[in-house]
């Protein structure tokens, strides 16, 4: 069913989290609880947001109500050792090495900038990625059939996915000429991506530039400098840098007036014009099953990595008129969700 939206929600702070899990713990009886209660099965969470983030904290409530389904239940026979790290590298390698030091029976993971310094640190402990790009070519797995080592997950996007993403925006905002693709240069699916915006670039009669992403200056003068000419627009990658400056991005873009699409719903519902990409929340709930089984004797090596099979579609109207764009029809009829 289609979402219309009148406005955004407050955020989700740490009551909100505690709260959530609690009514998934008072939803399963002690009864059906599927393994012995004597030991905690100990469980890591490591996120790319900031501690707090409302996006977050509707990610981590997906995964561990999913657990509570499967009889993981927090407090009862469950623990889960949370680390946040807002997308900055010192803070992930700091808090990688203390969840390693924990020896925990599995980690969820978040994005390939948190999977490599966990197996850097270790090839041993079970981890369980989501939200993360081509995890082969990253070397994280031998293969998604067969991950043949210590982790497995579920891949957030395939770099074909940068074509889809220019066709969008360019329907959206067909004025359009000139697009800027904002990126993680030091990470290989930043590269990865902008070369398939520029492959389909042709097609769409536009040209294709890169603003690295870096540091929240590098960002303003990225896309400061690349809105001196008109008709441009943006497209945001997915990487931990974008995510952690997505406030900034997104007012950039309207500062600018610069039509931008994104690979995350969130940035919509905080303002952004556009999102096509995977259901992420499911992706938490799927990894859930996962964990799950991991906890019960199997192992990542034989679990297969999942690819999404269903897309998602936001379109923010308030957005589109402040730009002054007509969304075509055939936009909001295809859309999951319109924000009005």
């Amino acid at each position: 069913m289609k979402r219309h939206i009148a406005g955004n929600g407050e955020p989700i702070g740490r009551r909100a989290l505690i709260a959530g899990l609690g009514v998934a713990a008072a939803a399963w009886p002690l009864a059906a609880l599927g393994q012995g209660t004597e030991r905690k099965a100990r469980v890591g969470a490591f996120m790319n947001l900031a501690e707090g983030d409302a996006e977050g904290i509707t990610y981590v409530t997906a995964f561990a109500q999913g657990l509570a389904e499967r009889g993981w239940i927090v407090g009862r026979n469950l623990q889960i050792e949370y680390r946040w790290t807002a997308g900055r590298s010192e803070k992930i390698r700091d808090e990688a090495a203390q969840l390693v030091a924990l020896n925990l029976d599995v980690i969820l993971t978040v994005g390939g900038t948190q999977v490599g310094p966990l197996q850097q640190l270790s090839r041993t402990v079970p981890i369980v990625f989501v939200q993360t790009a081509d995890p082969v070519g990253a070397g994280f797995v031998e293969s998604l059939s067969r991950p043949g080592g210590n982790a497995t997950g579920f891949v957030v996007f395939e770099y074909g996915m940068g074509g889809k993403w220019l066709e969008l925006l360019k329907q959206c905002a067909p004025g359009i000429a000139r697009v800027a693709v904002l990126r993680d240069a030091l990470n290989p699916s930043g590269p990865a991506f902008f070369g398939a915006v520029q492959s389909a670039a042709p097609r769409f009669g536009v040209e294709v530039s890169a603003v690295n992403l870096r540091d929240a200056a590098e960002i303003e003068r990225g896309v400061t400098a690349f809105a001196q000419d008109a008709r441009g627009g943006l497209i945001v990658t997915p990487t931990s840098l974008a995510i952690a400056q997505r406030a900034l991005i997104i007012d950039l873009a309207a500062r600018h007036r610069l039509p931008a699409i994104y690979p995350f719903r969130y940035f919509v519902t905080d303002g952004g014009l556009l999102y096509y990409g995977p259901d992420v929340v499911d992706q938490y709930r799927q990894a859930a099953v996962y964990v799950d089984r991991i906890l019960k004797g199997e192992k990542p090596a034989d679990l297969p990595v999942q690819v999404p099979t269903k897309y998602e579609m936001s379109i923010n109207l308030k957005t589109a008129q402040v730009l002054g764009l007509d969304v075509p029809q055939s936009l909001l009829i295809a859309a999951s969700e319109v924000i009005e």
